[in-house]
């Protein structure tokens, strides 16, 4: 009986061009490191003896040098043998880190417990057999299980499980399950899209002669069948899509020759990621909301990213308030993204003093024509815009006087 830890797409590097603050990407870089240290705290409570990596360790296949000497450190760390294949985004084709005299001496230096699956043949270990599946290119158009198709199975060792180690997708689940960035609108990894290449065949005559199948690619928590494991991504890196889908967790697994493994999920995540919908029609919604923010933000702010599913429509105030909450936010979230769209309805009150402003006859003249064309437009682009343009008005109104 063998126990050992499963993890996959650590992704170390990754650049989250889409947060604009370099203070909070150099966070979210750094936190994906300290990850490595959180699944070493699983090793003593799961009596852990192997540490599987099933692929993109690394964001780039060429990372900087920075990442390579801190992953090492962090890997060397760890008290067990830890065996990794390269995945789609660090692959092992020549040139990448895998052969650069830099990672090489770091491993040997500061990592003696690793090592790197390049070859697709057999590895007999004392308490195991791990069969590598490496990706050695971006994008293979070949299975990259198919070698172990070919193998003599009866000149392997029968008295220890065998392991299959793959990155890639599986048939039979859907694009929408797998693909890193099924489209445009939705949070996948936006930064690298999925390739529709890299499909790995888990037909049952080969799951008949394996005990455990690790899987990467997928970054959330995903059983394919009664052998077949993905792990997901030590630390979140996207919003979820769909009310079940768990990231931040390292596998812990106990497997025995001719026996079904047992699965433990074991929580590594530091961040959350927060998704809320809300629609907005009142200043009593936007207190609403901010009181349920304050909540979820508890204590330490800073830990956390917010996608704002937002609709509805405000008015002019309204809008005032929300604007300077969202501001607010902006500055305590790691990242907030929003999406949808919040609608300006100014009510009469607002329009009427707006344009009665004798003593600001820019903005009354401003508003006076703004409101003229809202009323004779039936185009909803242009409405939203002279809308956004009222709103942007009475933002510049002194704060006393919209009290």
């Amino acid at each position: 009986m063998l126990s050992f830890l499963h993890s996959a797409d650590w992704q170390i590097g990754k650049p989250y061009a889409r947060v604009q603050d370099p203070d909070k990407r150099a966070r979210l870089r750094q936190v994906r490191i300290e990850a490595i240290a959180r699944i070493g705290a699983q090793i003593a409570p799961t009596k852990a003896s192997l540490l599987l990596v099933a692929g993109d360790l690394f964001d780039s296949p060429t990372p900087s040098s920075s990442d390579v000497s801190a992953v090492c450190q962090a890997i060397g760390k760890l008290e067990l043998p830890v065996l990794v294949i390269p995945g789609n985004h660090d692959h092992g084709a020549p040139g990448s880190v895998w052969h650069s005299p830099f990672f090489q001496t770091e491993q040997r230096r500061r990592a003696p417990n690793l090592q790197v699956l390049l070859e697709r043949s057999p590895l007999v270990l004392e308490q195991a057999i791990v069969l590598p599946c490496p990706l050695l290119r971006r994008s293979d158009s070949h299975d990259p299980t198919a070698w172990v198709r070919h193998l003599d199975w009866s000149a392997l060792p029968d008295d220890r499980p065998r392991l299959l180690l793959a990155h890639g997708s599986v048939h039979g689940f859907g694009a929408a399950d797998l693909d890193a960035n099924p489209g445009t609108d939705h949070d996948g990894d936006e930064e690298n899209p999925a390739s529709a290449s890299n499909r790995l065949q888990l037909d049952a005559p080969l799951l008949e002669q394996l005990d455990y199948v690790a899987l990467g690619d997928w970054h959330g928590l995903k059983q394919v069948n009664s052998r077949s494991w993905y792990c997901g991504t030590p630390e979140p890196d996207r919003f979820p899509r769909t009310n079940d889908y768990r990231g931040g967790q390292v596998l812990a697994v106990t497997a025995q020759r001719g026996q079904l493994p047992v699965v433990q999920p074991r929580p590594t995540a530091s961040l959350r990621w927060l998704p809320i919908t809300v629609e907005l029609q009142s200043s009593a919604d936007v207190e609403r909301l901010e009181r349920q923010l304050e909540q979820l933000l508890g204590d330490e702010p800073g830990q956390q990213l917010l996608l704002l599913e937002e609709q509805g429509s405000l008015s002019l105030e309204g809008h005032r308030r929300y604007a300077a909450l969202l501001e607010r936010w902006e500055a305590q979230l790691l990242r907030l993204k929003r999406r949808g769209h919040c609608g300006t309805s100014p009510d009469a009150q607002e329009l009427a003093e707006l344009s009665g402003r004798a003593e600001d006859p820019l903005i009354a003249r401003v508003a006076s024509d703004l409101q003229r064309e809202l009323s004779g437009s039936d185009d909803p682009d242009t409405t939203a815009v002279l809308q956004l343009a009222l709103a942007e008005l009475h933002r510049c109104l002194p704060a006393e006087r919209c009290a």
